[in-house]
């Protein structure tokens, strides 16, 4: 708990609030994604997420191993099915529903500071994000990062680092905000402050005691 003193201090130092995506400003259903994929390609989910996501394919994705063209030729290759970006797109899009609360919370961050997007992702989705979440752009405008772009991924420091350097802000003045704690960890390691993101409500608690929002 920050003292008013404290409180006022860490407000001065923070400058950006930055957030992960899925299952941060928005819920990401998995299993719902998966369940398109396969049904696209004739397949089961089982058959699909162990092509994609326990065969570490996915994870090339988001560390930038692999660019927007050679993970879509490969996602469809692993799944036996020629998909088009217009059907990846879509299954993504369905899979994600915005979080109203925790939007609302970002927009009210934005009065007082800069607020941007850091996700474990490839490229395709931060290029087709007005379609797979149309509600971040006024929120976040060009603001919002995959890791691919870094070429590498949360949490290694590197990610986060850059990141930072993209938006030229020091880790140091920089609030980081995650739902896995590992994320949160590495966050910390590259000097950012971090919040292991549960709930809307203890995020509007643990903004107030940074003095980054004011108690309603």
């Amino acid at each position: 708990m920050f003292g008013r003193s404290e409180s006022a201090a860490v407000t001065d130092a923070i400058k950006l609030v930055l957030f992960d995506m899925d299952n941060v400003l928005c819920q990401y259903d998995r299993a719902k994604r998966v369940a398109h994929l396969a049904e696209l390609a004739g397949s089961t989910s089982e058959f699909v997420h162990a092509a994609i996501w326990e065969s570490g394919f996915e994870a090339l994705g988001d560390c930038g191993a692999l660019d927007a063209a050679d993970y879509l030729r490969g996602f469809g290759e692993r799944l036996g099915y020629p998909l088009s970006l217009d059907e990846w797109v879509e299954a993504r899009r369905r899979s994600m529903r915005a979080n109203e609360a925790m939007l609302e919370i970002a927009a009210s961050l934005r009065e007082t500071v800069d607020i941007a997007v850091l996700t474990n992702n490839t490229t395709l989705v931060a290029d087709h994000i007005d379609t797979l979440l149309p509600e971040l752009r006024p929120l976040f405008g060009s603001r919002i990062y995959a890791s691919a772009r870094f070429k590498t991924a949360k949490p290694d420091p590197r990610c986060y680092r850059l990141c930072l350097s993209e938006l030229q802000v020091a880790p140091e003045t920089a609030l980081f905000i995650d739902d896995l704690a590992q994320n949160c960890a590495g966050a910390k390691e590259a000097g950012l402050l971090a919040h292991h993101h549960t709930t809307p409500e203890a995020l509007r608690e643990a903004l107030m005691k940074y003095g980054l929002l004011e108690a309603p």
